[in-house]
């Protein structure tokens, strides 16, 4: 199957570049070179796949990366010349599924746009609003979660961790990424309200608890059993 791609960055040569890698892979590519240009073509056409630079006239990457994300679940990567942390948990808040920084060879980028599309179309399912996992199931639109088609009760803050940790599948999140990104940059808490937060919520979740695996000193990720 044929997947298509909508690139967005304002260096021609670096878009083009890009986009022979791709087409050498078989992806059909849409180019923009701003943001406003980009989200027409995403409104107008269909793809499964998002790169996406941060540095553009007219609209960043930001703000097209927001409103991508209220309206669909398409995987994004972001490309940048800016290394620093606060960007790259920025550009994850804002639900980009990848990070990657300038310079960088469009091997790699391609590399990485074909594992990130095997994570979302191998063994999860997304249908608009809906996330499938096993027998778990999470209506994003009700903010509701069911077992089996039975509904589970899930604290406001459980199920906000729920949801973060399914953005991210098969990313390793740190306790203090989760914590910034769910509880905010404001709170004073410590991180073993992770940790608590996480249990009741295995608990809750049952079998499919499994899912939300512990990394050994590195934090937690969500990914379905291979």
């Amino acid at each position: 199957m044929k997947r298509s791609l909508l690139l967005v960055e304002d260096d021609m040569l670096m878009r083009e570049f890009i986009t022979d890698y791709f087409k050498k892979e078989e992806w059909e590519v849409y180019e923009a070179e701003n943001g406003t240009i980009a989200l027409d073509i995403f409104d107008q056409t269909s793809v499964d796949l998002v790169v996406l630079d941060i540095m553009m006239p007219e609209m960043d990457g930001w703000s097209v990366c927001r409103r991508i994300r209220e309206k669909s679940d398409v995987p994004i990567i972001i490309i940048t010349a800016r290394s620093e942390d606060d960007d790259q948990v920025l550009g994850f808040e804002l639900g980009a599924d990848e990070y990657l920084t300038k310079p960088f060879s469009p091997r790699v980028l391609v590399a990485r746009a074909t594992v990130l599309m095997k994570r979302t179309e191998g063994t999860i399912g997304r249908k608009g609003d809906l996330l499938i996992y096993g027998n778990l199931l999470v209506n994003r639109n009700a903010h509701a979660v069911s077992l089996a088609g039975n509904a589970i009760n899930l604290s406001p803050k459980e199920y906000d961790l729920l949801v973060f940790l399914i953005k991210h599948y098969g990313k390793v999140l740190s306790r203090e990424h989760i914590l910034d990104a769910v509880w905010g940059y404001d709170y004073y808490g410590d991180l073993r309200t992770v940790d608590t937060h996480i249990k009741k919520l295995r608990a809750k979740l049952g079998d499919e608890g499994r899912y939300i695996c512990t990394v050994i000193r590195s934090g937690y990720k969500f990914e379905m059993e291979v």
